[in-house]
């Protein structure tokens, strides 16, 4: 099967862009996480991917759902998930939000803030409720700590006001910031956990979880694990009574999805008759355009501090691509009428790539359908599910296959 044959194809948006899902890749990282820390509840962030399958496979696991919205709680509790699996993980929550939790089920949940528990003693008196603290998440992708956590120094206060309002405090949480890759950061956190529960004690609690949060990156999943397993040996060594749970997102997902993405423009230097001194010299010589961009897939590019690799799916209408083609620096660009709409401002691919040929982008499940517009027009991608192997040229011809059946005039 051709890839210029399927692109010249008259059929609407036959070209489009989609994801391949390997649901089997977000199983394994479950089987990796349980051997790696057998002792901490995974409680997925549904805001990374809520990919309706991803939750589904999840919630079979037995699995736990950090949900941050009325919208995020619905979604999990029609899964038939049980609602104390739910963590409302938000410190900022709108009231109508609270009413809707109490009335669901949904008792556990964060706050950081003085107001949050004069909003939770109004409309969710039986709340359980998870005081999170700031930690060091500087070396972090996106960092958390800008807009939550509570200093340790506001902990006692915080605590003392829960206990005026008569308020259940069960535990403290944290949060190393998003794509952390600096392992030391959970030990850091531990140690401030520590402290906190020490005043829970002081205010006259006996706190009894402790939320690790997210941040956990699949590059250093390992070195991480011991680090973070080490640490709460030495803080907590009484550990019969602490339930321990995480909020892993990026961790369980990046890996799983893949983008392919078609070549639907092209422009090389002095293509158009111009001479070298009319170009911009610091210019790759060709510019790609494919049909999803940052304000779709790749907005993970703006919001997320991603970088992304493309690789070349199909070349020259073939899906067999000679290693020893060479390759050219160019650029690749999103479709819409938006210079800021840039996917890779340099990179290398094979010259010879024609206008019809495909794209592949890995590790591109986490925070990138979740945040994707319809901006000038265009779709989101759509997904197709598969097992094993990814987005590979033969992953893309199988699923070509898929969209023509249904529908899609492929």
């Amino acid at each position: 099967m051709e890839a210029s044959r399927l692109a010249a194809t008259n059929e609407p948006d036959a070209e489009k862009a989609f994801f391949v899902a390997d649901l089997s890749q977000v199983y394994k990282q479950h089987e990796r996480w349980q051997r790696c820390l057998p002792g901490i509840e995974p409680f997925y962030a549904i805001k990374c991917n809520p990919d309706p399958y991803v939750l589904r496979l999840l919630a079979s696991l037995g699995t736990g759902f950090d949900c941050a919205s009325n919208g995020e709680i619905s979604q999990v509790l029609k899964l038939g998930v049980d609602p104390s699996r739910i963590i409302f993980a938000n410190p900022c929550k709108a009231t109508s939000f609270v009413k809707n939790a109490a009335k669901a089920g949904v008792d556990m949940m964060t706050f950081d803030n003085v107001d949050e528990l004069y909003k939770i003693a109004r409309v969710h008196s039986g709340a359980k409720l998870v005081v999170r603290i700031l930690t060091d998440d500087s070396k972090s992708l996106c960092r958390l700590g800008l807009k939550f956590g509570a200093p340790l120094v506001t902990v006692p206060g915080l605590l003392a006001k829960a206990r005026e309002l008569r308020l259940d405090v069960i535990g403290v949480s944290f949060h190393v910031g998003s794509g952390n890759f600096d392992s030391n950061a959970f030990a850091d956190a531990v140690i401030r956990a520590r402290t906190a529960f020490d005043m829970g004690k002081e205010a006259g609690y006996d706190f009894q979880l402790l939320d690790v949060g997210g941040g956990f990156e699949d590059a250093n999943f390992e070195p991480t694990a011991a680090i973070l397993a080490h640490a709460l040996d030495i803080h907590f060594p009484d550990r019969q009574r602490l339930r321990i749970i995480a909020e892993p997102g990026r961790f369980y997902v990046s890996k799983a999805f893949s983008l392919a993405a078609n070549i639907i423009a092209r422009r090389a230097r002095n293509a158009d008759g111009s001479s070298d001194a009319e170009m911009d010299a610091d210019q790759p010589s060709v510019m790609y355009y494919i049909n999803d961009g940052v304000y779709g897939a790749f907005n993970c590019i703006l919001f997320d501090h991603q970088k992304v690799h493309p690789r070349v799916l199909s070349l020259h209408g073939s899906f067999h691509v000679p290693a020893s083609e060479p390759l050219g620096a160019c650029s690749v660009w999103g479709p819409t009428c938006d210079s800021i709409d840039c996917v890779c401002p340099v990179t290398h691919l094979p010259s010879g790539l024609q206008v019809g040929d495909w794209l592949g982008f890995d590790n591109m499940g986490a925070y990138t359908i979740c945040a994707a517009s319809q901006f000038n027009g265009f779709e989101v991608s759509n997904v197709i599910y598969t097992t094993g192997g990814g987005c590979g040229a033969a992953e893309v011809r199988s699923s070509l296959a898929a969209f023509a059946k249904a529908g899609y005039g492929l």
